[in-house]
Order: C-alpha cells, then sequence, then structure tokens
C-alpha cells in the first residue's frame, strides 16, 4: 500500500455530484450517478468519481452503441449539465481547484473523466490500477491509463483526520468505499457500489464479481454504519437518489 499520501485537514463539508440519470435493465430501476466533493478545513479539495464520458452528453444513443452498453440498460438524461466542470461549477469550483482524485472503481459510469484532472493525483485500489485498463464495461476496456501520479491502496488506509477509504473488493475487483465525519452531520458512509442500495444486502449481491467477498464487505460496511450511527449514501440507491440533497448544496 502507498502511503505517501495524507491530508492536511479535517472534512468540513460533503457534497454529492448529479452525473445524471440510468434505467438498469434489472428490476427495471432508474439509478443515480453520483460523485462526490469533500472539502477540508485546510481548503483542500477531494474529488471521488467523475460519472460517465462525455461523449455520452454528446448522443448518448450513439455512445451507448459503440459501447454496448444497451444490453446493461439505457441512459435517461446526461446533459452537459452532468458533467464534472458543471457540477463543481454549482459549488463555486474550478477543476483546477481539485487538489485529490480519488476512483471508487472503474466502470464507465465512474471513470469517464478520469483523464480530466491532469494535476491533480489519483487515489484508487492497486488492483485495478494493475489491469492493462480501466474497467470500463463488458470487458471492452475502451479508455487507456491517463498520465498521472497514482497513490494505490490494496487495504483500508487513513486518508487524514476523519476520513477514512475502505477497501471493499466484491463488486469490482478494487472497489472502495469511504467514511468521512462532518462537524454537524456527523459520520457519513459513502458505499459506492461497495452496497449499491439497501435492497443489495438481502439480495446477497447477485451480480457482483466476487459475490463472496461483496457480501463480506457488504456485511463489514453496515456494521460500521451502525456503530457509528452514519448517515449511509448507497452508490445507486433507486429510493434514496430523488430526495437526497445535491450540488450547489453541502452537508455540513
Amino acid at each position: 500500500m502507498d502511503t505517501q499520501i495524507a491530508l492536511r485537514g479535517k472534512p468540513k463539508r460533503l457534497a454529492v455530484l448529479d452525473y445524471g440519470l440510468f434505467e438498469v435493465h434489472a428490476g427495471p430501476r432508474t439509478i443515480g450517478i453520483c460523485g462526490f466533493v469533500i472539502e477540508t478545513d485546510a481548503g483542500e479539495i477531494v474529488l471521488i468519481d467523475t460519472g460517465f464520458p462525455e461523449k455520452y452528453a454528446r448522443d448518448a444513443e450513439a455512445a451507448t452503441v459503440e459501447d454496448a452498453l444497451g444490453s446493461f440498460g439505457r441512459v435517461l438524461s446526461v446533459t452537459p449539465d452532468n458533467m464534472p466542470d458543471a457540477q463543481l461549477a454549482l459549488l463555486g469550483l474550478a477543476k483546477t481547484d481539485v487538489t485529490l482524485m480519488i476512483q471508487s472503481h472503474t466502470h464507465i459510469d465512474h471513470v469517464g473523466h478520469m483523464a480530466g484532472f491532469p494535476h491533480a493525483p489519483i487515489l484508487m485500489s492497486a488492483a485495478e490500477r494493475a489491469l492493462p485498463r480501466p474497467l470500463y464495461w463488458s470487458g471492452k476496456q475502451a479508455m487507456e491509463w491517463p498520465e498521472a501520479t497514482y497513490h494505490l491502496v490494496d487495504a483500508d488506509m487513513t486518508l487524514g483526520a476523519d476520513f477514512e477509504v475502505l477497501h471493499c473488493p466484491g463488486h469490482a475487483p478494487g472497489q472502495l468505499a469511504f467514511m468521512v465525519r462532518l462537524p454537524e452531520t456527523g459520520w457519513v458512509l459513502l458505499t459506492s457500489d461497495a452496497i449499491s442500495r439497501a435492497s443489495e444486502v438481502g439480495e446477497k449481491f447477485a451480480g457482483s464479481w466476487d459475490v463472496d467477498q461483496a457480501i463480506r464487505h457488504g456485511d463489514r460496511l453496515m456494521a460500521l454504519a451502525n456503530e457509528h450511527d452514519a448517515l449511509v449514501i448507497y452508490g445507486h440507491s433507486p429510493e434514496q437518489w430523488p430526495t437526497l440533497k445535491k450540488a450547489p448544496d453541502w452537508f455540513t
């Protein structure tokens, strides 16, 4: 594990970024595509995930055909307003304000603008960075790894005071989740796709890259949330997403 990176400050506030809507054929269910910004009291700006590639905002139908994504679901709404630059602007931030990028994993709806912040180091799982290309979708692995300074994780790590990075392989080989403590809200668990929705726990994570690991880490995350009385923000919850506070609003 690379331990050469740490935040100077504590989390001060957290914003949920709206990267669009997608319908998964299974169910079917409509899911939000989310990212996160965490600002520390030292002025650091941490960006977690970057949504779909920009081509989906230009022509979602053509992009879906190119990536053979239609076998899984369909884009309902991904517009220029759902791109990272526009979402950051809602918070009064520019891309150059981002001091650290984190990739929770490298599926298509999380990795689309991984190359868009070349000045910022990238924190991610060693297991996925060791692949020839990002996971992307359905074995296509169409993207190349961007030139960047990478800090790689192969176990839980403390990124800074009140900021825990949790190594949770299961949904993907290098899935990460996050626990941050905010001054007013208290602990917040960002499950990412380690638990996409609350019902996935009971469904035993069917379809995961490694079901047994997904179950084990899902149980572990929920135990942590209960232990710390944490607000849980799921990766793709059809029930939670419509009512979840999003940029330009902050959790403090």
